[in-house]
């Protein structure tokens, strides 16, 4: 490792590892392209604010920094690091700023012996649909082998083969909800660091089945998602093996990969990571139908909800999925309710104007307007209801827990609570939230375990949260730009045969020569 310092107090070598984080998940079938405000103005740090602002979260950064931090024998060097909420396809503008900023920070960083780089493994843009791949791909470039870099991956990452053969390692989440996220950053740093030392060489191999996993199939602790992580716990046991993975994919991303894939990172055996990869793929080939969604539709959620002696409902709205890129502002189950004259619900929705007219009325005014479904044409029409504003808040507020996402601070922008005489909460906020956490609510003075039915735009991320609360939670099957059946949607770049979309897809390992 050619840039080690040696450190003359101790009479040891000290390696200077650099730390890198780019995250977004992008929905290829949102109309709005995010751009470099969206990150901005979401998360982004440089330098030493890096480490500032990431140090002790539930976070892979935060992982990561705790990782290299506690070894004597580590220089840590923050450099870069920025997320947006999961959103439509990043501009060729915006991908380029963002990459031209980081290597700057390297250029600032000085001579470095390793990388540790957060990626979320389903960003696009514009010019780059892998971008992930080509984010590692200039880093390899600029850092030849036998510098090591190694890397983070969200469990619904879509890997490519530059990903693969740009690291030394990626190691992706094993739990969704993510709640495991800072324990992956601490693997990615033992990792390097035991590679820095000579300790080990790692070498991966990547397998994929052409299989899309329905989102509504993707709960870890749940068959038969868990069945997967179990067969990856085997994995992880057998001699040879340093870390295995299991990404299920992001088929909201239009891009060549897309789909589930299982890759296995080997201490210098490559028959091994193959080995172990592929009895990973062809055990979930074998389960494929299992893996397929079948979801109620709103109608029925909702007559399930009602009809149901525990309370409160949870409807996940799976075509709203908020962390999927959603706008957050679907009215089909809100639509239902409101004809079905359900009362005691809570509904929150992404809506600017909405909180507009609300803060003009004012705390306890009353006010009849319009909510949702003003993102596009995909998610209802807009609802109107007549209520009283009975709160007005700044949208900020912490989660210490650890949940799904790993963050701790949140900001939903400028939010009013609307209530109607029949118990119908309706949130309103001015920026879009992942409901990954109860504060969303709590921080407004709603205790939601007191409601009968609860609507929440997400499908298992938010489970984390309100499986405490709920009495019975329901994925529902409304549409949008994450409905559950990737048959909903038109693909341009995905592989000819891909199962479920065509029933007779069949799968065949690649034996491509090892390097």
């Amino acid at each position: 490792m050619i840039d080690a310092i040696l450190d003359t107090s101790t009479m040891q070598t000290r390696f200077r590892v650099g730390l890198l984080g780019l995250l977004h998940e992008s929905n290829t079938f949102l109309g709005t392209p995010t751009g470099y405000e969206q990150f901005e103005s979401t998360d982004l740090t440089r330098g030493v604010a890096v480490a500032e602002h990431w140090r002790g979260r539930n976070h892979e950064i935060g992982g990561m920094l705790a990782g290299l931090e506690s070894q004597t024998d580590v220089e840590t060097v923050p450099l870069y690091a920025t997320y947006a909420v999961p959103s439509g396809t990043i501009t060729a503008e915006a991908f380029e700023r963002i990459l031209a900023e980081m290597f700057a920070e390297l250029d600032k960083g000085g001579p470095l012996d390793g990388l540790l780089v957060a990626l979320h493994g389903a960003t696009v843009s514009e010019t780059y649909p892998d971008a992930d791949g080509e984010i590692l791909e200039r880093l390899r470039r600029r850092f030849p082998r036998p510098f090591p870099i190694v890397g983070t991956l969200d469990l619904h990452a879509n890997v490519s083969r530059a990903m693969i053969d740009s690291s030394d390692a990626l190691v992706a989440y094993r739990s969704n909800p993510h709640l495991d996220q800072r324990e992956r950053g601490l693997e990615a740093a033992g990792i390097l660091l035991r590679t820095l030392r000579g300790e080990i060489r790692p070498v991966q191999w990547l397998e994929q089945p052409p299989l899309l996993i329905s989102i509504s199939k993707q709960h870890t602790s749940r068959e038969p998602a868990a069945l997967l992580y179990q067969d990856l716990a085997k994995v992880l046991e057998r001699p040879g093996v340093l870390s295995a993975s299991v990404a299920m994919g992001f088929y909201y991303a239009d891009v060549a990969e897309m789909g589930v894939a299982f890759w296995v990172v080997a201490d210098g055996d490559a028959e091994v990571a193959r080995r172990e990869a592929r009895w990973m793929a062809e055990r979930a080939w074998a389960r494929r139908k299992e893996l397929i969604g079948e979801l109620p539709d709103a109608a029925e959620a909702v007559r399930m909800a009602v009809e149901s002696p525990a309370k409160p409902v949870v409807l996940m709205d799976v075509g709203d999925n908020v962390g999927g890129g959603s706008p957050g502002d679907s009215t089909f189950l809100l639509e239902e309710l409101l004809r079905r004259q359900v009362t005691n619900f809570l509904v929150v929705l992404c809506d600017p104007e909405a909180v507009g007219r609300c803060l003009a009325a004012g705390v306890r005014g009353t006010v009849t307007v319009a909510v949702g479904a003003k993102a596009d044409a995909l998610h209802g029409v807009p609802q109107t209801v007549t209520g009283t504003v009975r709160t007005l808040s700044d949208g900020r507020f912490e989660e210490t827990e650890v949940r799904h996402g790993g963050w701790k601070h949140n900001d939903q922008g400028v939010t009013a609570v609307l209530e109607t005489s029949d118990k119908q909460t309706i949130v309103l906020t001015s920026r879009r939230m992942a409901p990954f956490s109860l504060q969303q609510t709590l921080s407004l003075g709603i205790q939601p375990q007191t409601k009968d039915v609860i609507v929440v735009k997400g499908v298992v991320a938010p489970r984390a949260a309100y499986d405490p609360i709920a009495g019975w939670t329901i994925l529902v099957d409304t549409g949008g730009v994450t409905a559950d059946s990737p048959g909903r949607f038109t693909y341009t770049r995905r592989r000819d045969s891909l199962y479920p979309l065509e029933l007779d897809a069949e799968y065949e390992a690649e034996h491509k020569p090892f390097p």
